[in-house]
């Protein structure tokens, strides 16, 4: 009357190791990957404007000199 009592599947505690390592694994890729993308993307606005401000300059500067007439030149 008396069931015997179950022996342990060892295969399915090392399938939910490793599944957990995986996800583990996937979840660090994503947030080093979305970390990077912040970074990059700070990095990349400052850059864009110092050289938007920099284009900025240049075109004032040489609108400025075009509007000046050469010395010597006839007017």
């Amino acid at each position: 009357m008396n069931k015997p009592p179950r022996k342990k599947n060892p295969t399915f505690g090392i399938a939910v190791f490793i599944v957990v390592a995986v996800l583990l694994v996937i979840a660090t890729l994503l947030y080093n990957a979305i970390k990077e993308k912040r970074e990059f993307d700070s990095e990349n606005a400052q850059t864009t404007s110092l050289s938007s401000g920099a284009a900025a300059v240049t075109a004032t500067s040489a609108a400025t000199t075009a509007a000046k007439p050469a010395s010597g030149s006839a007017q």
